[in-house]
């Protein structure tokens, strides 16, 4: 078998979307994927790209992903915000997860970033160990605040 992880390619984005819905599933949001493949193709890989898309692959097959992209923290400056990071089931287990997450490690230092920060679950406690057994240091004190773009637009009074 051969495995490996590579920067994704546009060709990449119908399997990339394939494990974002796993991913939506799993966290227990089935129906709450808007995105598309021609939305990440477009956001991807267009002149400005939105993220960076690593993919973990077992015999040319895509079995898992990373998304990230680029914020800025007042306190740190530029950081790296890990989007998802989903290995497809079947295949958890095999070291996809922790190879996609070195791979994002590994951008991270050579883009000089001064963070890396993503958001789990508190009840997805088998990633929660995963991270903590890295070094991670998983917050609880602090809450994820979005609004969705019907509360805008509601906010805003249009």
């Amino acid at each position: 078998m051969s495995n490996r992880v590579r920067k994704a390619l546009e060709t990449d984005m119908p399997a990339v979307l394939e494990l974002i819905n796993e991913l939506a599933v799993y966290e227990r949001e089935p129906n709450a994927v808007e995105v598309t493949t021609e939305d990440l193709v477009r956001d991807g890989f267009g002149k400005q790209p939105l993220f960076n898309c690593f993919v973990a692959e077992e015999d040319n097959k895509i079995v898992g992903m990373a998304l990230l992209y680029f914020r800025y923290s007042t306190w740190k400056g530029k950081t790296v915000h890990l989007e998802d990071l989903i290995v497809s089931e079947s295949y958890r287990g095999k070291g996809f997860g922790m190879m996609l997450y070195k791979e994002v490690m590994k951008f991270a230092l050579e883009n000089k970033v001064k963070r890396v920060e993503w958001v789990v679950l508190d009840w997805n406690a088998p990633a929660v160990q995963f991270y903590k057994n890295t070094g991670a240091t998983v917050f609880s004190e602090w809450d994820t605040v979005q609004f969705d773009q019907d509360s805008i637009k509601k906010f805003l009074n249009l």
